[in-house]
Order: C-alpha cells, then structure tokens, then sequence
C-alpha cells in the first residue's frame, strides 16, 4: 500500500509539473498527429473520394468519422509491414514511421522476437483532433439529445485509438486484442461546441501485455485534460494465437517514469486479485474470508425486504427490482479490423443501457463519472445473438470519494450499475458472459437515493466483491 501511495503522490506531482509546463506532449514534432475531416464538408472531388474508399477497409462503413480515420491508418500501417504498399503509398504514410522502418529492415510481417533495446513511449503515441468548431457532420455524430457529449461514441473512439497505439509499439503483425479496460473517468463536462484533442500512449509493458493510457483535452498540448482511459492489450502470435514477448518500454521522462511505476503497482495488483479469486479444494485466503462475511451482512441487512416487505424501510429496494435488457443480433456492420465485433461498439451499447438503467432508478438523469473494469471474456462473432442485461449492483445514498480527479460528485448519491453482455446460441441452449461491465454515476438533482440490497447469496456476494475491488482501486485514484 505504501508503494501504491508513493506511485499516486508522484502522478499528482507529476501531472502538476506537465500542466505548468504545457509543453511537449503529443503535439510535438516527434509524435503522430491524424487530422480529421469529414468527408461531407472537405470539399474533395468525386475522384479523389471515389480513391480514398478503394483504399478503406470495408468494417469502416458505418462507423463514427474519427473511428474511420484511425482505423484507415492503422490498416494502411499494416500494408506497410506486409509489404503490400511502399513508404510512399497512403495519403497517412507520415503516420506511420515505425512501420515504415519495418519495412527498411525487410520484415515482411513475420514474427520477430522483441527489440532487446525496447522502445520510448513517444514512438507509441497518437493524436486525433476532434474539430467540432467548423464541422457540423462530425458535431451532430457526437451530440445527445441534451446538447452535450455521447460519452458512448467516444468509448467506441478510445478503443480504436488503443489499437493504433498498441500497434505502434510491437514489431511486425502480431494479433493485439483488447485484455481489459481498467478505468474510463471524468474531471468535468466537456464543450462539445469547441474542437478536443484525443492522445495516447504507452506507459506500462510486461512480457507480453501493455497498458495504454489515454486523455481528451481542451488544447492539443495536452493541457485542460478532462478525461482519462486505461486500456490493457495482449499481443498474440497470428497462427498459434500463444502469448508472445513485446519489446521492453524505456520510459525518457519523469511523468513516463512515474506512469511506469503506477502501471507495475496496478498489474502487482491484479496479480494478487486472480491468487485471491476462490478455487474449490483451496483454502480461502483472508481476503476471501473478509468479502464472505461482508456478503453475510448485506444479506442480513435485507431481511426485512425479503420477509416482511410492508414492515421494511422504504429506502431500500432489493436488486431484482432494478433491472433491465434488450437483446440484439450482432450485423456485419459492427465488426472490426479482424471480422470481429468491435470493442468499442459492445462499451457503447452497455454504456447506454447502463445510463438508462441510472435513469429509471434514479429518476433523476444520471451524470456519467466512470467506469471501471470492463473485462473481455469471449469474443463476439458476426450472428450472434447478444443479451445485455443490466441492473444496479450497489448504491452510496450519501455520496462517496471517487478522487479528485472525478467530475464534482461531493455529496451527490451514487450508483453504481453493472451490464453483462450474453453471447446466447438458442439451437444448443447455450449461453456465455462475454463482457463485465461496471459504471458510477451521479445522481446530480437528487438528495438521495434507495439503499440496493442482494436479495440471496449469490447477489450478496457480487455486491461485496465489487465494493471490495472499487474500495482497493480507490487507493489506485490520485
């Protein structure tokens, strides 16, 4: 814990000298930066668009402009590596140099093991301008029927940005799938009229997995940051699909540094998470023995719901009674780079069923501060039929700390809904959890709100493991 202190201490430090400075960053002459622009308003010939479409991977169709944009580039990138455009192929080739010294050094896509030297993150880092002032397409792409940001569009936007940047930093074309979303969190509402600024990199590297860490901001220097993202990706060989060594990150700077350091503490973490997880024929560790007897006491608590419901307080509501779903078959339409269902696209989807589920609630209409631990279990495969079920896992009436860094929350009830995502195969009645998702919001006009209680022991448990797992990554929240 002392270490996980000293790491957060030196964020804070460090973001505050980074901020003063507004210096460097991804708006240096060293990093990638993808314009955008709308198709609809860019005023290009019809010859020139008809070019541009014969060089877009098909998947791009229906998807947001800016997921467009980066995902054009990362598959131009890897037309690079497999030899199948030169250097100077691509409207995009200048953003894509470590590619391009791919295809210098003759590697033809094949696996190669990593550099022993490693790399910056600087040669992983990627940005993209959202030009909201002067392009009304892209404007109204991201608008909600409250005049500001579709915060599920931009889930879609962090995922595809992800990809690019894991991209960057391994060598040749290996798989790189989506592990994990380790946070998603807010500092203050955004002004969806002015332009914003989306930059990532890579901060933390193991054997073979990478955390990534992006941010919008007001300014392309990276200054007047209001959101922040944690990804994790592993890298797999393309025929075995086995884990496969990256190359090491040499973090230059002192913010890279302490970024490191945060990143190893929090994968120490998760480590000692799955040793805890319970096992049958394994004794249960202290850990385990603390979140049973939490469960038991919850159960207790709603005794009175479940057996004189008439007598029981009437700020309470048991669990079952907050649910909510929809089903969906997934088209072909949503599918990423590798024939896929995107990422992004099921974050969105949970994401709006989650606010809708804060909202019948609540009735109140939720402010959306973050979201932690989305987990990929199973990918999603164009034709499935897809169940997203919802419901409000645990309540805070009084209000909670979410950190500093969070939207003002001080006081305001919290709610904290969990979504599973159902991959279900009717023939063969069968049915597999694909996604966990798990969303804090606000309630921002309420005093309070109902006390969600399990109503067995199954739910008990899920409660008190959730609390317990945003209670340890509290002390992760600068």
């Amino acid at each position: 814990m002392m270490m996980m202190n000293r790491a957060i201490r030196s964020v804070v430090a460090c973001n505050n000298r980074r901020l003063k400075a507004s210096s460097g960053g991804i708006g240096s002459p060293r990093s990638r930066l993808i314009h955008h622009s709308s198709p609809q308003l860019s005023g290009k010939s019809d010859s020139k668009i008809s070019s541009d479409i014969e060089h877009t991977p098909v998947q791009t169709l229906n998807k947001s402009p800016i997921v467009q944009k980066l995902w054009k580039t990362r598959d131009q990138a890897k037309r690079r590596v497999m030899g199948k455009l030169t250097m100077g192929d691509g409207e995009y080739s200048e953003v894509s140099l470590a590619a391009a010294e791919l295809i210098a050094e003759g590697r033809k896509g094949e696996y190669e093991p990593p550099s022993k030297l490693g790399k910056n993150p600087r040669e992983s880092e990627v940005g993209i301008m959202y030009e909201f002032s002067k392009d009304q397409y892209l404007l109204e792409t991201y608008r909600n029927p409250y005049g500001e940001m579709r915060f599920g569009k931009i889930l879609e936007d962090l995922d595809a940005l992800a990809g690019n940047i894991a991209f960057n930093h391994v060598e040749g074309n290996p798989l790189i799938v989506t592990a994990g979303v380790d946070r998603i969190r807010l500092r203050r509402r955004p002004d969806i009229n002015a332009n914003q600024f989306l930059s990532g990199k890579v901060t933390w590297v193991g054997s073979s997995s990478m955390e990534i860490r992006m941010k919008i901001s007001a300014n392309e220097d990276g200054s007047d940051e209001w959101l922040e993202a944690y990804f994790t990706f592993v890298t797999l060989h393309p025929t075995t699909k086995k884990a496969i060594k990256i190359s090491p990150l040499i973090p230059e700077t002192d913010e890279e540094r302490v970024h490191f350091e945060l990143g190893a503490v929090k994968a120490q973490a998760k480590r000692a998470a799955r040793k805890n997880k319970i096992q049958i024929g394994r004794p249960l560790s202290d850990e385990s023995l603390k979140i049973d007897a939490r469960a038991a006491q919850l159960l207790e608590q709603a005794g009175p719901l479940l057996k004189m419901p008439s007598l029981a307080d009437p700020n309470t509501i048991l669990m079952n009674e907050t649910a909510q779903g929809n089903a969906m078959v997934a088209q072909p339409q949503a599918r990423n780079l590798h024939d896929r269902i995107f990422g992004g696209f099921l974050m969105r989807r949970a994401f709006e069923l989650a606010f809708a589920t804060a909202y019948l609630f609540g009735g109140d209409k939720p402010r959306f501060l973050e979201v932690d631990d989305i987990s990929f279990d199973k990918p999603v495969d164009v034709g499935d039929l897809l169940v997203f079920k919802s419901r409000v896992l645990y309540t805070m009436p009084d209000g909670g700390n979410l950190g500093h860094y969070v939207d003002k929350h001080d006081g305001l009830p919290l709610v904290n809904v969990e979504v599973e995502v159902w991959v279900t195969c009717p023939e063969q009645k069968k049915a597999e959890v694909s996604n966990h998702l798990y969303f804090t919001f606000a309630l921002p006009e309420s005093k309070t709100c109902k006390l969600v209680l399990p109503a067995n022991i199954d739910q008990a448990r899920r409660q008190a493991i959730r609390m317990h797992a945003d209670e340890i990554q509290a002390d992760l929240r600068p």
